[in-house]
């Protein structure tokens, strides 16, 4: 018997950020390390990853991380991770070259190389487990499934997956695999539960490619595909449609270059014609109808560079009367105000819109006749829904049990919880910190609620500076308050407002100087409390107080008299007199001196 956790340190209850660790005995094994890209109460945050922390306590007793394919919510926080925790990648070869490209970004990662290329035929044995792979179809080839074979059972890991009877090559599912894992027994299951809540069934892929090969035969003008770079299988549907009506390809975006690129060099996409892209310095050579550009925008959001063609500020490409942006990425719930936005501002600027999600329910994850055909084949003692927002994993459970698992061998885990096989049966008996580390420009986990609330409030409410000079000796104030504010109010219009303010620093201030001991710190709060009461009361908002508090010391001679200038200067002069004669009878013996050896 094994002693087994199962530790959520992301990925639950959220979108993205998948993390998972499976405990077996002394080893603990990694299922995936993604990020997710932050929502719009996160100001100025880049990109959000897993906390560490519990894996930092227990550095020695990580064995590996094995990822399931290579998207962001897999891989995108591994250079974060392996540049602290040396220990070995495993995945598909996709899904390790994407992997390397995220790493080659991140200054500490570059030079990790640990990693390591498996496939469906993988067996790794460890000490405690041993680790193999499963075909699943998504969005990317090389999509793989985990299983960790423990003396109790297999515990499994679907990853990202859907059921498509008629996927190509690279990204068909093994069903007989899944059996023949069912059938050796399966004590856990962590299934996606991304696409749970919709009721309709995925629309299959050749479906969606007469879509987009119709789309581009009717439109007479200009394309722009608005794509996510790591969708390699539908990066591979633009192209073949592309090719079959006379257009070529340009490629703009952060990512699309690199990762088409690494996907042909690998095989894993196909150009049907050597000249079929063309770059951006060439798209005047072409005709409107004899373009597709494909936007695969920064960090796999195409959203903000749309926008930026809409308002002339892109690099590269600006919309103008008759173009088409089509765009085939499913966004998820939380910017479907970000894509209303981005849809009018196209209009505005002369376009069109057209979306695979307003005609088809497309998407790379499980429908719920997906979700419960998956349990059935696997028989799972336990299910653990993960990868999506508590509704998502709630409709994921109620799956669970219209196929016969009992409510009870359902866990829909917080992030940290810890769910730990003891005396035969899967209980909830701890948790671990587990929180999320912002990254924001080059900065890791220094961002935290306090920075982002006052962020918040800056964006909200703006800043009220003032500024006092007091001399500590005399115990007054040198000066009137000087008050600077951006964001708060129109200070031409606010005059009396801004006198007020200033009346109530003084009056703060002096107060404070009149006791006999008092601190800087009581001081600056003193004046914040009161300003803000104050400005609260004739505004109805709550700006950021900075209390600035100057001190002067003036010199004083303590009844020494002051030397005569008149008397200084003489004596100086007198100095360098003296100081010219020296040097004179010193040269005049030298000069003696030389005559003499001369002689």
């Amino acid at each position: 018997m094994s002693e087994i956790k199962i530790i959520a340190l992301g990925g639950v209850r959220e979108n993205a950020k998948n993390m998972y660790a499976v405990e077996v005995n002394d080893d603990i094994y990694i299922l995936d390390c993604g990020l997710k890209y932050p929502e719009q109460e996160l100001l100025g945050i880049d990109i959000v990853i897993p906390d560490f922390e519990y894996l930092r306590q227990n550095k020695n007793r990580v064995v590996g991380v094995f990822l399931t394919h290579g998207h962001a919510d897999a891989i995108g926080a591994l250079p974060y991770f392996v540049s602290e925790f040396d220990v070995p990648v495993f995945g598909s070869e996709m899904t390790i070259e994407l992997a390397k490209i995220a790493c080659a970004n991140e200054e500490k990662a570059k030079r990790f190389d640990d990693f390591h290329v498996v496939d469906e035929k993988t067996e790794i044995d460890f000490e405690n487990a041993t680790i193999s792979f499963f075909k699943t179809t998504h969005s990317i080839p090389e999509s793989l499934g985990i299983v960790v074979k423990t003396a109790n059972g297999n515990i499994v890991y679907t990853g990202d997956f859907k059921f498509d009877q008629t996927a190509a090559v690279g990204y068909k599912t093994d069903f007989g695999r899944l059996a023949e894992i069912g059938h050796e027994g399966v004590l856990a299951l962590l299934s996606d539960s991304a696409n749970a809540e919709n009721p309709r069934e995925t629309v299959d892929e050749h479906v969606i490619f007469d879509f987009i090969n119709e789309t581009f035969e009717y439109h007479k003008g200009r394309i722009i595909v608005a794509c996510v770079a790591s969708n390699i299988l539908r990066v591979q549907q633009i192209i073949n449609a592309a090719y079959e009506n006379g257009r070529k390809v340009a490629l703009t975006g952060h990512d699309a270059e690199k990762i088409v690129k690494t996907a042909m060099k690998l095989d894993k996409l196909h150009l049907p014609s050597d000249d079929l892209l063309v770059s951006l310095q060439d798209l005047k050579q072409y005709d409107d109808n004899q373009i597709v550009v494909l936007e695969t925008g920064r960090s796999g959001e195409p959203l903000k560079s749309l926008q930026k063609m809409a308002l002339g500020r892109h690099r590269a490409v600006n919309l103008h009367e008759g173009d088409l942006v089509f765009i085939t990425t499913t966004p998820s719930h939380a910017i479907e105000t970000t894509v209303a936005k981005t849809r009018n501002m196209i209009y505005r600027a002369g376009g069109t819109v057209k979306a695979i999600s307003d005609e088809f329910n497309s998407s790379g994850h499980a429908s719920k006749n997906d979700l419960e055909l998956m349990m059935n084949l696997l028989e799972p003692e336990y299910v653990f829904p993960v990868q999506g927002e508590y509704r998502l994993m709630s409709s994921n459970a109620q799956c669970a049990e219209r196929v016969g698992i009992a409510p009870e061998n359902i866990f829909l885990l917080k992030r940290g919880d810890v769910a730990e096989y003891t005396h035969d049966k899967m209980i909830v008996a701890s948790s671990v910190d587990a929180g999320n580390t912002m990254i924001d420009g080059s900065g890791i986990g220094d961002i935290g609620n306090i920075v982002l609330r006052d962020r918040k409030v800056l964006s909200e409410d703006g800043i009220f500076i003032a500024v006092v000079t007091i001399d500590r000796k005399k115990n007054k104030i040198v000066d009137a308050p000087k008050i600077a504010t951006r964001g708060f109010i129109y200070v031409k219009t606010s005059r009396d407002l801004m006198a007020e303010s200033s009346d109530i620093i003084k009056q703060v201030v002096q107060d404070n100087l009149d006791k006999k001991e008092y601190d800087w710190s009581h001081l600056k709060q003193d004046v914040r409390d009161q300003l803000s009461h104050f400005l609260y009361e004739q505004t109805k908002r709550h700006p950021v107080i900075l209390p600035v508090i100057m001190e002067i010391n003036a010199k004083r001679n303590h009844g020494k008299k002051k030397p005569d200038a008149k008397k200084a200067k003489i004596t100086k002069a007198d100095q360098v007199a003296k100081s010219g004669k020296k040097k004179t009878k010193k040269h005049s013996k030298k000069v003696t001196a030389d005559k003499k050896a001369d002689k």
